[in-house]
């Protein structure tokens, strides 16, 4: 295996190729129909160090064009998972998923979920609720789409439940391999148990934070790349960037493409790949349970002060 190519052109003989430029360039010299599965969460338009943070109207614009080009380089078979939250302008939201919607299927996708991905910590606001969700638009570009559900499925949450008429009555109601998750992706209680994905956003103290200001948790696009993808298949981030998508492929013996525009992240991603081929990476392991403090530590005692 290739450790890194840092290169603005495409080589399907590559196991891992990992891009500094402008995204529309380096796709414009990506194949047709050569990509199983495109997931990515894109700039916000929120003002993060990153981003310039511009009207609505030419945010969506530039990522139309993007978009455009990253479904010419989808599979006939393929995805695309889009993740975003929201853009908050002059104290009110927009919800980005909304406007996305419209471009996919200005360009004849079809969305197959809009899946919730609840978290446990938000943005701080004295102005509205604190916002404790995203949303990953799965849209395909055809009917016939890679869809593994047996590679993604959770444990029964009542394995014993049996049919009680016609002519299976009597015989286990449930799949012996598990349940299909639901669209609302949290783990919680017990690894997979109630099929909600409380996966959490990679913050100050998650083992795989970085300098990056909005980091792909890795498990978060585990579950895609199993269920929408098979083995040496290629999957592309084309906003990669530390490099979360990449290893979530490395991890599961898929090709991995990512494109970043910010050499810092790029430099941040090399060492997360090279650490994770070595062993030495730190990662959320796919579905660990969301940790709770425990009435010993400080944080989860009441502070004496709103005491009195």
């Amino acid at each position: 295996m290739k450790l890194i190519d840092i290169t603005n052109e495409f080589d399907n003989n590559d196991q891992i190729i990992y891009s500094h430029g402008d995204c529309c360039e380096i796709l414009r010299k990506v194949p047709d129909n050569s990509i199983k599965l495109i997931i990515t969460s894109p700039p916000y338009n929120i003002g993060k160090e990153y981003e310039t943070k511009e009207s609505i109207e030419v945010y969506l614009q530039t990522q139309t064009e993007i978009i455009e080009e990253i479904i010419r380089v989808l599979s006939h078979d393929g995805s695309i998972c889009w993740q975003v939250g929201n853009y908050i302008d002059d104290y009110e939201v927009y919800p980005l998923d909304i406007f996305y919607y419209e471009i996919f299927k200005k360009f004849g996708l079809k969305l197959r979920n809009r899946i919730i991905w609840h978290f446990g910590h938000g943005l701080h606001t004295q102005t509205r609720f604190s916002g404790r969700y995203e949303t990953i638009l799965w849209f395909t570009k055809s009917d016939e789409y890679t869809f593994n559900l047996d590679d993604v499925r959770v444990p029964q949450k009542y394995p014993g439940k049996r049919h009680y008429k016609g002519k299976d009555k009597g015989k286990p109601s449930g799949n012996p391999l598990g349940k299909n998750p639901s669209d609302i992706w949290e783990f919680l209680y017990n690894e997979w148990d109630s099929g909600l994905w409380d996966i959490p956003n990679v913050k100050a103290n998650h083992i795989e934070k970085t300098q990056h200001p909005c980091q792909f948790p890795v498990e978060l696009v585990e579950r895609c790349v199993l269920a929408l993808t098979n083995e040496e298949d290629w999957i592309l981030d084309p906003f990669a960037g530390v490099a979360s998508t990449i290893i979530a492929g490395i991890k599961n013996n898929r090709r991995s493409f990512g494109i970043e525009k910010e050499r810092e992240y790029i430099d941040i991603g090399i060492e997360r790949i090279k650490d994770f081929l070595n062993g030495e990476l730190k990662i959320r392991p796919l579905g660990r349970n969301v940790y709770k403090p425990t009435g010993k530590e400080t944080v989860a005692q009441i502070p004496e002060e709103w005491l009195k």
